[in-house]
């Protein structure tokens, strides 16, 4: 049965064994130790038949496909997403990748008056700092603010960032760089406080954690599949709070978004009420697909009991670290802790290449380390055979 926002708290309590029977539904498990899951989370085995399923209905019903499926494909995966994130049903759309939702999310807004300032971390990933810098042709001033290490950012310097004349307020969840999780509701309570609206990115935190947008406060969430829901690349979302979307009305828009779409009128402005008038053109078929196989997957799991394995085995690479003489470049404090951890360990990308070419999937970012990501799906023994084979690589460095 899928699950639905009505019914995933019917999700019963499970085990760290119950978790890793979910195993089987990952093929690359068979080949590899995969700890890249912040990058790019493990195909799930049912992607075959789904990707299988959209040709086979494009080859035998052809136009028809949109009336048959096709159609509400989009509010199918979004539904898919929103109890995953504590999101109301009708409140997420999806779109291809997380800048572009989060473009959409930008034109809903005019950067004139008194009202103009953007404050984000100089560590949300650079995409997202290249679109809202374009805004400043528009009359946007975008605040970086700076992190004095380049792996956190002080909650209390973006609390000062924020003033009467801040508009958005994007920020990250998770730093990709460092598993570092920001203190959403602190920043939440300031932007409010002064008239502001918050952005929040779930791309590094969504499917690794209970997440709750409604008690959060948050006004806008975006995020994608590719990484901890398992949903591979081309498929992202957005969730608007249900209380902004009768007021908003994005200047990146299309048919999609219109009461009556198939009227094709262009002098047609009746925009949609619910989660689809932040929709534009045609819908990505393909890639919703493929996703709705992980995010049925995702949401047959115990979050809470996902959250507790990724917290004690991201200790046990803390402890390895330790014990090897790498630095630990992500909160040591588990509360501040996301899914994975970065190590700084020497020849990073030495190291990073020599693991690759054994199977063992892990990825380097400059001024970070090794980045290193369990999910559910990962057993001790292959952190424990990735520690060994990093301090022979080390060793022999």
């Amino acid at each position: 049965m899928p699950v639905t926002p009505q019914n995933r708290t019917e999700v019963a309590a499970q085990t760290e064994e119950d978790l890793l029977g979910w195993r089987p539904a990952f093929p690359i498990l068979e080949s590899s130790t995969y700890l890249i899951s912040n990058s790019l989370g493990a195909m799930p085995r049912g992607v075959h038949e789904a990707l299988r399923h959209y040709a086979e209905t494009w080859a035998t019903a052809g136009a028809m496909a949109w009336e048959k499926e096709w159609w509400l494909l989009a509010e199918q995966v979004a539904d898919a997403v929103a109890p995953l994130i504590g999101a109301p049903a009708g409140s997420v759309s999806t779109h291809q990748n997380v800048t572009l939702a989060s473009a959409v999310v930008a034109s809903c807004f005019e950067f004139d008056g008194d009202r103009t300032g953007i404050v984000c971390s100089d560590l949300n990933f650079p995409s997202i700092v290249h679109l809202y810098r374009q805004h400043e042709r528009r009359g946007a001033r975008l605040h970086l603010v700076p992190s004095p290490d380049g792996l956190t950012v002080p909650t209390q310097a973006m609390i000062d960032a924020i003033d009467e004349s801040t508009l958005l307020v994007p920020i990250s969840h998770v730093i990709f760089k460092s598993s570092y999780m920001q203190d959403v509701e602190a920043i939440v309570q300031r932007a409010h406080a002064v008239g502001a609206y918050v952005v929040l990115d779930l791309y590094q935190s969504a499917g690794i954690m209970p997440i709750d947008v409604s008690r959060l406060q948050v006004d806008f969430a975006v995020g994608g599949m590719l990484k901890w829901l398992c949903g591979g690349p081309g498929s992202s979302y957005l969730y608007v709070r249900p209380d902004h979307t009768a007021t908003l009305r994005p200047m990146i828009t299309g048919w999609f978004a219109r009461q009556n779409a198939f009227a094709f009128d262009p002098r047609d402005e009746s925009w949609r009420s619910d989660a689809w008038r932040f929709l534009n053109g045609t819908t990505h078929i393909p890639s919703l697909s493929a996703a709705l196989p992980g995010l049925e997957i995702l949401n047959q799991l115990d979050l809470n009991a996902v959250r507790d394995k990724s917290v004690r085995q991201t200790q046990l690479l803390i402890d390895a670290a330790d014990e090897n003489g790498w630095q630990v470049n992500s909160p040591r404090d588990c509360s501040r802790r996301a899914g994975h951890v970065t190590l700084g360990v020497p020849e990073a990308e030495t190291v990073t290449a020599a693991l690759l070419e054994r199977r063992i999937m892990i990825d380097y970012r400059p001024g970070a380390g090794i980045r290193i990501a369990p999910h559910f799906y990962t057993t001790d023994q292959e952190i424990l055979r990735a520690v060994e084979v990093m301090a022979e690589l080390t060793t022999a460095s």
